[in-house]
């Protein structure tokens, strides 16, 4: 059995709320195509909020995604999957992600959350890695998290691109987020 990390335990640990810095962000996917390679994506346009409490299990994070702003590097296919085959960006143009708890399990940190996406919310858990906390050059102070998690994307109702497409989407996510004061 494994204890939780006290505060103590990740260095310079900073209680607070935090905003993702764009710039140095990536709210990112991966999915098998035809099953012998990868298409991967990423998403320009997110806000994400991070709360740390003085516990870290009392943290929290919230996320909205604008699904209009995916990016495959190809604009024809960027198009395609904001059809109603994909997601359906006219009648739903984001998604959000909502933290319902933090545990830490088998020596790593788990964010328990519902994911919203195509008009469906299902409990996604995330797998995240902290990354660290550090005074930026401005007076500002940074925090960097990366997480993951993977997906079916019939679960959302999701189901253009038939067996083309793998069911399964692997998704990642780098944060840089600001303190806020």
């Amino acid at each position: 059995m494994s204890t939780t990390p006290t505060t103590a335990a990740i260095p310079d640990y900073l209680v607070g709320t935090w905003k993702a810095d764009p710039v140095h962000s990536e709210v990112a996917y991966s999915v098998r195509q035809l099953m012998v390679s990868k298409a991967r994506g990423r998403f320009a346009d997110f806000d994400v909020t991070i709360v740390t409490g003085e516990d870290p299990l009392d943290s929290s994070v919230a996320a909205t995604i604008d699904i209009g702003s995916i990016d495959t590097g190809n604009a024809t296919r960027d198009k395609h999957l904001c059809s109603e085959e994909y997601f359906d960006v006219a009648k739903h143009p984001t998604m959000s992600y909502r933290s319902t708890g933090i545990r830490w399990t088998d020596g790593s940190w788990v964010v328990d959350g519902e994911l919203t996406l195509h008009g469906v919310t299902r409990q996604v858990p995330l797998t995240l890695e902290v990354n660290g906390f550090v005074a930026d050059p401005f007076g500002g102070q940074r925090a960097g998290f990366s997480a993951t998690a993977q997906v079916n994307r019939h679960d959302f109702g999701v189901d253009g691109g038939g067996v083309a497409v793998s069911d399964k989407v692997a998704i990642s996510l780098e944060i840089q987020a600001v303190l806020q004061t």
